[in-house]
This record gives C-alpha cells, structure tokens and sequence, in this order.
C-alpha cells in the first residue's frame, strides 16, 4: 500500500477534518504528520538547519518562522520515509481537493521502470508552465518535465533515493523548500510532474504552516541577480535532465543518473 502523508498543524484540525473526507471518498488510507509551528521555536532550534548567512547569499529576503516550520515539516517527512525504508511516498499539505484520477497517478507511479526522485503531483495555484519532455502513461496520463520545476509543495511523490538525497542536500538551509527543490544543481534530485495534475488546491487555499509574510522587507536586485543565475543553471541542467531520457544506463534501460553541479 502506498504510503501518504499529510502534514498537519496540531491547531489545524478543521483542515484536518475537510483533507480526511477527501481521502476517505477516495478510499486512501493516510498518516496525519505532526507539522512543526515554526513560531513555536526557539532561536538555537531555528539556527540547527537555517542559515541566516545562506539566507542572504541565496535568498532576496529572510524566511518567516512558518516558512523555516513548513521546510522542517517536509523535511520530517523525508526523514520518515528514510526511517521507515519506504519505496517512495505521496506528502501532501494539508489544503488540496482530490481528483478521482489519484488512483490512476498511483498505479503508474508503481509501474514505472525508470528510477525517479520527485514527481509533482499538484502546482501551486493550478499554474501552468512550458514543458521540455513529456512521456505518455496509462489513462491518459503524463510523466514531464517542465522548463522549470513547479512552485508549491501541495503535492509530492517522493522516492526513497530522493528523500536520502533532499536531506542530505537540506541539512542547513536559507530559502523557501519549493524554491530549494528547484535547484537541481545543488540538491541532485529531479523532478517529474505528472499531468493532469490528481491534486489541485482550494481557489482561497492560504498554508497556515508556511506563514509567508508580506511585511518583510524583499531586495530588489538581489532577487534579479539570483533569478538571473538560476535561469541560466536551470536550462543546462533542463537539457541534460531531458537527453538522459534518451540515454539509457547499464542498469535495466534505466534513464542515465544525473549529478549535481557543486559549489553554485
């Protein structure tokens, strides 16, 4: 049985409630994971895997208490699936509607013959983006990669390699977690979406684990500078994510491994 986490707020149990009914009507069994409150956390806690430094070099602007809680809520459940040797699992925020096509995107989930590491399962508000590879599965589904990997943590199939690596790559941190796991070259973990998306989110859908503020004051042309570089290491490793579709390894024509690009 597949193994799905939702990630859940002690204080959030109307949340709770609603995301139960969408899974129970799919007949899905689940596991509440306790969501770490970030501002329940003291200064020495926050600094175990928040960089403030890593923060300024990488990011335009310091992270909230909520968003340093939602990153450590995720790593949590990476950590889970390391512990518990899980083939992979389905993480899901716990703000999102089910479609009836889960069943579906679970099924070719484990039937895939390639090696994976992260597959979007929802975007951030239903956004829409360029695709640079799309392969066909059953029942109308697709596995693609984007131009770029989608925003928001709604939604992820996360494989056992995948949660080993994100850890590893996470362990001090200075950015949002959906804005890390875009950067491939620095974690080496790919992501796949798979479309239609099975999980979308509420049109008034806010996180209560994230907690992101608007009061906090954003640099201009650091984000630029950043976006700027980013864009640039995106499109290399874009390419090469997509020629390794075509390019199988030694290892049950299994798509070629991929290595990050270090010191980025």
């Amino acid at each position: 049985m597949t193994a799905i986490f939702v990630i859940n707020l002690a204080s959030s149990t109307e949340r709770l409630n609603r995301v139960s009914h969408e899974l129970n009507a799919q007949n899905l069994a689940f596991e509440r994971l306790a969501a770490i409150d970030g501002r329940t956390l003291s200064d020495s806690a926050i600094a175990q895997h928040y960089s403030a430094d890593l923060n300024l070099k990488k990011y335009h602007k310091p992270l909230s208490k909520g968003e340093i809680g939602c990153y450590l809520s995720h790593r949590k459940a990476w950590q889970s699936i390391v512990d518990r040797q899980l083939e992979y699992a389905i993480i899901l925020e716990d703000d999102f509607v089910l479609d009836r096509s889960i069943h579906s995107a679970i099924e070719n989930i484990n039937t895939l013959k390639q090696p994976w590491q992260l597959i979007k399962l929802a975007a951030y508000k239903d956004r829409h983006r360029d695709i640079a590879f799309t392969k066909p599965l059953a029942d109308e589904q697709h596995l693609v990669i984007h131009k770029k990997l989608m925003s928001g943590c709604c939604a992820t199939a996360v494989s056992l390699a995948g949660a080993k690596a994100l850890l590893k790559a996470t362990a001090t941190f200075g950015r949002p977690v959906d804005c890390d796991l875009q950067h491939v070259w620095e974690t080496g973990v790919y992501g796949y979406s798979l479309l239609p998306y099975p999980v979308s989110q509420p049109d008034n859908s806010q996180s209560d684990i994230r907690d992101r503020s608007s009061k906090v004051k954003k640099s201009f042309w650091r984000r630029k500078k950043q976006q700027l570089h980013s864009a640039l290491l995106n499109a290399q490793y874009t390419k090469q994510f997509v020629k390794a579709q075509q390019t199988p390894s030694k290892e049950k024509g299994a798509a070629a491994p991929l290595l990050p690009i270090k010191n980025h």
